[in-house]
């Protein structure tokens, strides 16, 4: 995986910093006022600035997400900036890269909250649970770029898109009819500790609605060899896996299942693939075994969007591939953007007035992705998903298989369970 240093970022200075050490927030101590604009402005927004914080990892074992995500909502912002701004204010990304440590990610929180409005992005489902107490006490926005219902129900924050038990939901109800399960078949489900491990919810829910039954490994990030849990599932007789895991974990499961005879189906969420699988020894078993069910189109999609976002990406970062976290990153900006607007429309852009703005955004496209509706923060903004399949030879190393759709089961799980 690649793990190069970070370089310059176009337009403006993206300040990567390391915090080591940790501290208390100091919640919401920064007073609202009201600029010359008759504007009331909070925290992070000044006459000519508004700051927006981004907690992300580009060091660790999300760094293949976390670092093109990043980089494309700065292509993103910069963009809007060149364009005149929001509201008569430049966007400056306040940066920190906690490398997937949750004592760094709450030292580098406390450090940055009183200068943002909003957090863009937030990585990693260990380090998202370790602040959601203080995002609501400091009341600062935040977009997670996990996809836990956990995180429903929430006042400040929201999800974008599809939440991982909806798409394990859908993304079963694929797979179902790919390796042709019958009831009485056997499905593995390899998942994350954590919010991550949420989407095995929806994979249970799918599998047993179908009468399969579930065989599950329950695995840590920094899990990279899968050996044992593929011996166990190869044990059980099962007749196709379905993944919640990190890519690394995703290119290890599949090479050894191929290599020790268990050529079955695999489908993994979005999270667990990167194109960079395919430079692995594991290519031709992902290219022939995988499915990916995720929120996004494929960065090989003709959507005018998608292909101007990857055009983009290219431009800034030639030597980098694309991955989905290009569409995130692209997404959390737009929505973030929309949102900025909304508040400036309604001349409050306090901390209270943004969060209140995006609930507002009922119908919001962010082009590359399906329309959001963010109006109520205890349901996922979207219930469609992609699947999609691995393929060396398109931008973003996946293609698409079947369109955005949401499963019948969709609304039955989500009234039996809540996420």
């Amino acid at each position: 995986m690649n793990r190069t240093q970070h370089r310059a970022a176009l337009g403006l200075a993206v300040s990567l910093v390391l915090v080591l050490a940790g501290c208390s927030t100091k919640a919401g101590e920064a007073k609202d006022t009201s600029g010359s604009d008759g504007v009331k402005t909070g925290p992070g927004v000044t006459a000519d600035a508004i700051s927006l914080g981004i907690l992300t990892d580009i060091t660790g074992p999300a760094a293949s997400l976390g670092k093109p995500a990043l980089q494309a909502e700065q292509i993103y912002v910069d963009q809007v900036n060149a364009a005149g701004g929001v509201c008569g204010r430049k966007l400056k990304l306040v940066v920190r890269d906690h490398g997937y440590d949750v004592q760094k990610a709450v030292a580098a929180y406390a450090e940055i909250q009183p200068e943002i409005a909003a957090l863009t992005q937030m990585v990693g489902s260990s380090q998202t649970a370790a602040l959601l107490d203080s995002f609501e006490k400091d009341k600062v926005l935040t977009i997670p770029l996990g996809s836990s219902a956990a995180l429903l129900g929430r006042p400040h924050v929201r999800l974008i898109g599809s939440t991982y038990a909806i798409d394990a939901v859908n993304g079963m109800s694929f797979i179902v009819g790919k390796a042709k399960l019958k009831k009485g078949d056997k499905v593995g489900a390899v998942h994350l500790e954590g919010e991550a491990g949420n989407a095995f919810e929806g994979y249970r829910f799918a599998a047993e609605k179908s009468g399969l039954k579930v065989v599950e490994q329950v695995i840590k990030p920094t899990d990279t060899d899968l050996t044992a849990q593929v011996t166990a599932l190869k044990a059980a007789g099962v007749k196709a896996v379905v993944l919640a895991g990190l890519p690394a974990q995703t290119a290890s499961l599949v090479g050894v299942a191929a290599a020790s005879g268990l050529k079955v189906p695999v489908l993994s969420t979005g999270i667990g693939y990167v194109p960079q699988l395919l430079d692995s020894p594991a290519k031709p078993a992902l290219e022939k075994m995988l499915w990916v069910v995720s929120a996004y189109p494929a960065m090989s999609s003709e959507n005018p969007a998608v292909v101007k976002a990857v055009k983009d990406y290219k431009a800034a970062y030639p030597n980098d591939k694309v991955n989905q976290g290009v569409q995130v990153g692209t997404a959390n900006g737009a929505v973030t953007v929309g949102a900025l607007k909304e508040a400036c429309k309604a001349k409050d852009l306090s901390r209270d007035g943004i969060t209140a703005a995006m609930a507002r955004l009922t119908n919001f496209t962010t082009d590359v992705a399906e329309p959001q509706n963010l109006s109520d923060n205890a349901e996922a903004s979207s219930r469609n998903s992609f699947v999609l399949q691995p393929d060396a030879g398109v931008p973003g190393g996946l293609k698409s298989v079947k369109e955005a759709v949401e499963s019948p089961l969709v609304a039955e799980f989500l009234a039996s369970s809540g996420n």
